[in-house]
């Protein structure tokens, strides 16, 4: 088969732990391919975009380019317009292609679940989020800048949360929970103050409570009250997001996909899942829910060619080969079906 290679699309997805990347062709052919560090620019916005500048020239030099036709962004602490143009305009100035695009990387998660032009999608692995299209290309985006916009989940609050309430369990402020033996014993330390002082000290590096995220899993799964309060305040987080895009962008009562992804929800614990699918089931009955099983750098890249064909959709095939090529089957996502309160996998679509 040939490929038409002169028009190229350089594709970052940059996530709160690792940044993923892709060279394209307008054909679907991959040329190049690479993984950085994750992109954290509230840690140092700088070096957060230098990381970025040189895993990009990484993967032109292995493409054989000086740069792309297109680069598309799609990145996590980009949220607001401002942040994009701030964003764009750095890696515009790095000459790595002929225009650049950007937005927040919740957009990639959802192009890589769905082709719908009705759709949700929450993302929930470190942090949450979540966005919304209607048909008629309204969009709803929701700040998510921390607990003073009314967030609350993720990675990070679910570990911390389960410290907070093995702590209390140890030391007698809090209700009795397994969790106060289990996360100690992740770690291999004798206790729950062990643990906090270690992560004080720093001999625990912080961003491991996100280790203790199935941890949390298990012990709710187990028929633990205290860990089962926090898992449902997740799912609560998650039902909300979505009913509330749905309902600013009138699809209620339209067909609509609900895409949902982030480590936290593609583990497809059933302990959280179920409760969300049930919810959706009695308040959402026209949503279909997937798990997309292929990484979001694809749905970087479809956007990336979209732009390229000015708003376009991606043919079918060449959509299909780019899948392909990253490692998705035929069928690209778990479907999850809801009935009331009674839900099941629908198989894989």
């Amino acid at each position: 088969m040939t490929f038409d290679t002169g028009r190229t699309v350089l594709a970052l997805d940059g996530g709160n732990s690792k940044t993923d990347a892709a060279v394209v062709t307008s054909a679907g052919e991959v040329l190049a391919r690479g993984r950085g560090r994750g992109f954290r620019p509230h840690l140092g916005k700088d070096e957060a975009l230098a990381g970025l500048g040189e895993l990009a020239r990484s993967v032109l030099v292995e493409a054989g380019l000086q740069r792309a036709t297109l680069l598309s962004a799609c990145l996590a602490n980009s949220d607001l317009p401002r942040e994009d143009e701030e964003f764009a305009t750095w890696f515009t100035g790095q000459q790595l292609a002929e225009r650049v695009e950007v937005t927040n990387d919740v957009f990639a998660l959802l192009r890589s679940g769905t082709r719908a032009r009705a759709a949700v999608t929450v993302v929930c692995g470190a942090g949450m989020n979540c966005v919304g299209v209607a048909p008629d290309g309204s969009v709803v985006r929701f700040l998510a800048l921390g607990t003073f916009t009314g967030d609350w989940g993720g990675g990070g609050t679910l570990g911390t949360q389960a410290m907070f309430f093995a702590m209390r369990d140890e030391d007698g402020r809090g209700a009795r929970t397994e969790l106060s033996t289990a996360l100690p014993a992740h770690f291999g330390y004798p206790s729950t103050a062990a643990v906090a002082e270690a992560l004080h000290l720093g001999e625990i590096d912080g961003h491991r409570l996100h280790e203790l995220v199935p941890v949390l899993f298990a012990v709710a799964s187990a028929g633990d009250e205290v860990a089962l309060s926090v898992v449902r305040r997740q799912a609560d987080e998650v039902i909300a997001f979505v009913m509330a895009a749905l309902t600013r962008l009138g699809l209620l009562d339209t067909e609509t996909e609900v895409v949902l992804g982030g480590g936290v929800l593609a583990a497809q614990e059933p302990v959280l899942l179920d409760p969300i699918l049930a919810a959706l089931g009695r308040s959402a009955p026209h949503t279909r829910v997937t798990i997309p099983r292929i990484t979001p750098i694809v749905g970087s890249v479809l956007l990336g060619l979209e732009h390229l064909a000015d708003g376009a959709p991606v043919d079918e095939e060449t959509e299909q080969r780019i899948r392909v090529a990253f490692g998705e089957a035929r069928k690209p996502a778990d479907v999850l079906q809801s009935d009331g309160d009674s839900h099941h996998f629908a198989g894989r679509q």
